[in-house]
């Protein structure tokens, strides 16, 4: 079945987690036992009604705050469509966790308090999802019967964000009026609001297309692990297991190993399951080659005339995620791209990004928690790589500081060579 991956986000209590919640509930997807634990947690708390948020509010500390701190990964299926959820943060200080949580979804809900309308955060989560190429956007503005579900209010709000869109590059943007404490609008249109005229959020979920990197020509497939089972059966077995990060990959594909550029064919594709007709992304799967090539963890498997860039100088984007240290320029970090590790110095840091207003900073010198910037990395060791915005897969990346082993930095290539 389709799969959709798709994060919420938004400033604080605009109802992400509630929404979530009703999705599961009003899908028949949550069992009895939790339902039950949550109109016990609910009556605990003095809520008026069943707290929908706390079936994706896990962690203790969430519950007693009322807010979401991590990123609470949930899923449910309908008959057309399962779905993944990474429902993040809405705090500023957690934008490293909403980056996270944003960096393998299809799309991209952002919810508004109907009351509060588009606030800094509204546009800060907008502005890391087109910058993380999320290809779908839905503006959700919740809350519609605190404002007696009035057209002006989503009027104004509607108007001002596609006037704030303008500026960022959004591919789809669709806007629904929701109440997620209701159910307005959220699995089945709501007559509350006959002015609005589009489908229900659960609706445009269901139906909304999303492209497969299955249809890209791309092939691209790291090497993670090399299989030579310790067998007399199987001596002269040797398998290349990986995920495939682009492309599709069938038996008798001619293909080239980077960075040797020696050629040869694929000789089977196999899952854990057995042997498959092909691969796509995804996908997990064993490769066998039917030359003998020196083939190891970190290189990449590709089409001979459509190669990814082997490149030691690298611009990207990145998002500054340690609390502890600034990204200073001449630091040097570790490297993790795909299945390969090098280390990296920061060459230059061209610019520091307001995600707010989008204005560039060209004096900054360093990045501190949840900034975002443009920086030139030079690597001791050639990645192949891919822009962002063609393959997330080899076009991201992150930074590794080789004292602590903290992860400090996730990037995004814009070019390389």
């Amino acid at each position: 079945m389709d799969i959709l991956r798709f994060a919420t986000a938004g400033s604080v209590d605009d109802g992400k987690s509630t929404l979530i919640g009703r999705l599961l509930y009003d899908t028949k997807t949550v069992f009895e036992d939790q339902i039950e634990s949550v109109e016990r947690a609910s009556r605990e708390r003095g809520d008026e009604h069943t707290n929908l948020a706390l079936l994706t509010d896990g962690l203790r500390a969430e519950r007693e705050q009322g807010i979401t701190i991590d990123v609470a990964y949930r899923y449910f299926a309908t008959p057309k469509r399962t779905f993944i959820i990474a429902d993040t943060p809405g705090h500023i200080q957690y934008t490293r966790n909403m980056v996270t949580g944003a960096s393998t979804a299809d799309l991209a809900l952002v919810l508004v308090d109907a009351r509060k309308g588009i606030l800094e955060q509204s546009r800060r989560h907008a502005f890391l999802a087109t910058l993380l190429e999320v290809p779908h956007l839905v503006l959700c503005i919740n809350k519609m019967d605190l404002v007696d579900y009035s057209q002006e209010v989503y009027d104004r709000i509607h108007d001002e964000f596609r006037a704030f869109a303008t500026k960022l590059r959004i591919p789809d943007l669709t806007v629904v009026p929701v109440s997620a404490l209701k159910g307005d609008n959220v699995v089945t249109r709501s007559p509350n609001m006959p002015w609005y005229e589009g489908s229900s959020l659960l609706h445009h979920l269901e139906n909304v297309h999303v492209a497969s990197d299955r249809n890209l020509i791309d092939v691209r497939f790291p090497v993670q692990y090399v299989i030579r089972p310790q067998s007399d059966a199987w001596h002269d077995y040797r398998g290349y297991a990986g995920q495939v990060a682009g492309g599709v990959i069938k038996k008798g594909d001619e293909v080239m190993v980077l960075p040797s550029g020696f050629t040869t064919r694929i000789a089977s594709v196999a899952t854990a399951d057995g042997e498959v007709d092909e691969a796509y992304p995804p996908m997990s799967v064993t490769i066998r080659l039917e030359d003998e090539i020196d083939v190891s963890r970190g290189d990449m498997i590709c089409r001979p005339r459509n190669a990814p860039v082997a490149a030691q100088n690298l611009d990207a984007m990145v998002c500054w995620m340690d609390e502890s240290a600034s990204l200073q320029v001449g630091r040097k970090y570790a490297i993790k791209h795909t299945t390969r590790t090098a280390r990296a110095v920061v060459r230059d840091l061209q610019y520091r990004l307001d995600v707010n207003t989008l204005h560039r900073d060209e004096s900054a010198d360093s990045l501190s928690l949840n900034e975002v910037g443009r920086v030139r990395l030079r690597t001791t060791a050639p990645l192949m790589t891919d822009e962002y915005s063609r393959n997330r897969t080899t076009g991201g990346f992150v930074l590794v500081d080789e004292a602590t082993n903290r992860t400090v930095a996730a990037g995004m290539i814009t070019s390389a060579g």
